[in-house]
């Protein structure tokens, strides 16, 4: 039997009190997204044009860069529209689609980030084996690992959430994610809310590896020079990166799982949006700053052409 749900439209209040000021959001978030396209395909070109950068850290770091393009692709274009309408609607199947996109993205993140932090750990703490252990088959491995378990999750969220008939149609945010869609379903969804525990539990664990594993590298690192040197040229920018990935995704569950009726609505459209705006903005921007090979790489690929274009003007003026 069809689903009537597939039927259904949502309409997004999280705009409801914007009406004033929805060119000028439209402006500041048209800035926003070029930038955050800008940063993020600079990193990925500079690591696939530059072959020092051909290294794990490095691919992993494009990795992150790239997962932040797709998760942003999922809410920024729609959002767009929506400022240009007089009312932000989204039918179901669109809803069930940028649910997707976001979710997977934000889990992605993390595993990208546990990835990383075992390629640090192994790079410090085992420096001697670290050619052996991160070979170019185990960093497609962890690769694959990071993309295919966060689309797994996805798939089997979509399909426990399609499953619950939907009876509401108010959307009390800027975009649609799972609590929301099961906020408006006509009966509690108790295996879901237990299938979202276990995959917070999951996030958690990889929370407490990434933690584990700096506890070492910081322990190794405090015995030199060099150690303390190093962990602060390619260890902080990752701290910082999980730090940020974490308080923005706690903002968002507080968000979507929490009574936040009480708080004004703005507000809560802040602090929801964070993990769309924090990791895409913070995760090229501290590594391009902080990592000095980045840097570098950066500025010989797009400013050095240019000072070798004036200088050979000037020759021929000359």
């Amino acid at each position: 039997m069809e689903n009537s749900s597939f039927h259904k439209v949502f309409i997004l209040n999280g705009l409801q009190q914007s009406e004033k000021n929805k060119s000028l959001y439209f402006y500041l978030t048209c800035v926003l997204y070029i930038l955050i396209i800008a940063m993020n395909v600079t990193i990925i070109i500079t690591v696939r044009v530059d072959k020092p950068l051909h290294e794990p850290m490095y691919i992993f770091l494009s990795n992150l860069c790239a997962n932040g393009l797709y998760g942003t692709v999922g809410f920024y274009p729609k959002f767009l529209i929506d400022l240009l309408s007089e009312v932000a609607v989204i039918s179901y199947l669109q809803c069930l689609t940028q649910t997707i996109v976001i979710h997977s993205s934000a889990i992605c993140e993390m595993t990208t980030l546990t990835a990383m932090a075992f390629d640090r750990y192994v790079a410090i703490c085992r420096p001697l084996q670290y050619h052996s252990i991160l070979t170019s088959h185990m960093v497609l491995k962890l690769l694959s690992l990071a993309w295919f378990y966060p689309a797994s999750v996805s798939v089997v969220t979509i399909v426990l959430t399609v499953r619950v008939p939907i009876c509401g149609s108010f959307i009390s945010k800027l975009f649609c994610d799972i609590p929301s869609i099961l906020k408006q379903g006509c009966y509690p969804t108790p295996v879901n809310r237990i299938f979202g525990i276990f995959v917070l539990i999951f996030q958690v664990i990889q929370v407490l590896l990434i933690c584990v594993s700096y506890v070492q590298i910081v322990c190794v690192c405090l015995r030199s020079r060099v150690g303390r040197k190093r962990f602060t040229q390619t260890c902080l920018p990752h701290i910082i990166a999980l730090f940020v990935s974490i308080l923005s995704v706690l903002f968002d569950l507080s968000c979507s799982w929490a009574d936040t009726t009480s708080l004004p609505l703005a507000l809560r459209n802040v602090l929801g949006m964070q993990f769309l705006i924090l990791p895409p903005i913070c995760n090229p921007l501290v590594y391009g700053l902080q990592l000095p090979q980045i840097r570098t790489a950066i500025l010989k690929t797009y400013l050095k052409p240019k000072v070798s274009k004036n200088k050979c003007s000037n020759r021929r003026c000359h």
